[in-house]
């Protein structure tokens, strides 16, 4: 979701001069708004796909929630979270009591003249098994879902030398996801690994001049050094970049764009542990184990020489356009992002992207390519949606895609996204949208089913709309659809839709009540399709 690829943005930012680092609040301008709450809500869930939805298809239990929204801005520290617990207790045994944490954290802090430190985290649910039913609403009980934790931090330096700018950045990111009960639940299906727990680190360094600094032209040199080692298979990848850009100005609104470089990319894990029919022995979880005994095998390789050309197109200080088509990953790739800030409250962002990624360095890149004022969307009920939408020049980003697969294997990814902030008067707006390739690198192993070049394709839409009706009553809605296709072979296609309603009105000293209402559909590819009613009415009390 960036300009070229994750790990160039990456060294785009390091190469910021430290006054752009420093341009935060002055003490005048400090803001800080911490709004903890706790809140109870009784929710009914109706089976819309049997004629007698008033019968045995009527689902109740009550929730226990509690949470904080918070924004921090002063000339040091910036921090911007939304955080959500809840407790969901059932009444008749129709579902099994359940905990559910859901949100973000993003947070940096100027240190010293030039030196910042990047945090952020994440909680969300995600879908377990690939060909199951979409999250939906996530009320209820959703055998299809698990637990997501991801968290990265790491300082961010840069400064000038004269006319040189100077940057670096380090990275260190964990992405943990809970049990998969419902994994590889399928005797019918080809056994797929799912994630587990993966550490990410990540090292970029560069040095370079702009345009009219003693050259008419700008140049920066820049390398990387990325590696992550998951749990599953002992899988390891391990990355090694380095090369040259220039910058040449045409006329004072376009310049054309060019590079060449070095990389070097490898990728193995250990071999399956399979039984005498080549089927994987899986443990208690559905994920697969390592045979210790055999040695490791290389999943995917490329040592070469990369390269690019483009176009930089910036007519005002609002829009931005880039575009470059080059080598790399032993292909030809394109890349490219836009930019626009319609107005200091409503911002559009576009990107094409080629890459090589996983779950893992995915989900921690997404997160870290957040800014630190977001408003995360939520539906009716509560849950964190998959976007979090960003105020004036970064309009945010999602996990939809990603979270759409557990995969365990890594994958080349192609894709787009769009993501389009802002609001008006007593109006606010976010959509976002993506499209992804997944094409997986694996090795030929014991088990009987290779992952190896298998595509899976992901399509994703989410919006909200929300109105300040007085200032004690707001209404707001959420719209989302997704499409997974798999290219396992007799793995079926899901696409889920949905959308919610909430009303809200303030009562007074800090009380509040809610009304939603939500009818969501799973439809996975032959079987009868799953409709779902939602209805909730709950009391906040924020402190």
């Amino acid at each position: 979701m960036g300009s070229f690829s994750t790990r160039y943005r990456m060294i785009a930012a390091t190469g910021l001069s430290a006054a752009a680092l420093a341009c935060l609040a002055s003490p005048a301008q400090a803001r800080s708004q911490i709004s903890p709450y706790i809140e109870v809500q009784q929710i009914l869930d109706f089976d819309l796909s049997n004629n007698d939805a008033l019968g045995d298809d009527v689902v109740t239990y009550t929730s226990v929630a509690a949470g904080v929204d918070a924004s921090i801005a002063t000339r040091r520290i910036e921090v911007g979270a939304s955080y959500r617990y809840e407790r969901r207790i059932d009444w008749n045994d129709d579902i099994a009591d359940d905990d559910v944490h859901s949100g973000l954290v993003r947070a940096r802090a100027n240190v010293a003249r030039g030196l910042s430190l990047e945090a952020g985290a994440l909680a969300a649910r995600s879908r377990t098994e690939i060909g199951g039913a979409g999250l939906g609403s996530l009320t209820g009980d959703n055998d299809n879902s698990t637990q997501v934790y991801s968290v990265y931090a790491g300082p961010t330096f840069a400064t000038r030398a004269g006319p040189l700018e100077i940057g670096a950045a380090y990275q260190l990111g964990y992405t943990h996801v809970e049990d998969n009960f419902a994994a590889n639940s399928d005797p019918n299906q080809a056994p797929v690994d799912y994630v587990d727990h993966s550490t990410y680190h990540q090292a970029t360094a560069s040095v370079g001049m702009s345009p009219g600094d003693m050259l008419p032209f700008g140049w920066v040199a820049s390398g990387s050094y990325e590696r992550e080692d998951a749990s599953q298979l002992d899988q390891r990848y391990e990355a090694y970049y380095g090369r040259v850009d220039v910058t040449i100005p045409v006329t004072p609104t376009l310049a054309l764009l060019g590079g060449v470089g070095y990389e070097n990319v490898e990728i193995s894990q250990r071999d399956v542990l399979v039984d005498a029919n080549g089927n994987p022995v899986l443990d208690n979880n559905g994920r697969f184990q390592s045979d210790t005994s055999a040695p490791r095998l290389l999943a995917y390789s490329v040592e070469e020489l990369i390269y690019d050309a483009g176009i930089l197109w910036r007519p005002n200080a609002r829009l931005e356009l880039a575009a470059r088509v080059g080598h790399r990953y032993d292909t030809t790739i394109y890349n490219g992002y836009l930019t626009y800030q319609a107005s200091q409250s409503s911002t559009l962002q576009a990107a094409v992207y080629n890459e090589i990624s996983s779950f893992g360095r995915g989900t921690t890149n997404t997160l870290a390519g957040l800014p630190t004022s977001f408003t995360v969307s939520r539906n009716g009920f509560g849950q964190f949606s998959g976007c979090a939408f960003g105020e004036g020049s970064n309009a945010g980003g999602c996990f939809d895609n990603d979270f759409q697969s557990l995969n365990a294997s890594n994958f080349r990814s192609r894709g787009g996204s769009l993501v389009w902030t802002g609001g008006r008067g007593p109006w606010s707006y976010g959509v976002g949208a993506g499209y992804q390739n997944r094409r997986y690198l694996a090795p030929t192993t014991s088990a009987n089913f290779s992952l190896d070049r298998v595509t899976d394709e992901a399509y994703s839409l989410q919006a909200n709309l929300g109105h300040q009706m007085t200032p004690n009553s707001s209404l707001d809605g959420n719209l989302y659809a997704t499409w997974f296709q798999s290219g396992i072979p007799g793995e079926a296609d899901v696409f889920s839709s949905g959308g919610s309603a909430t009303y809200s009105i303030a009562l007074y000293s800090g009380l509040s009540a809610q009304a939603s209402a939500g009818l969501f559909a799973n439809d996975v590819d032959g079987e009868e399709t799953d409709w779902l009613g939602t209805l909730l009415f709950g009391v906040r009390y924020g402190f």
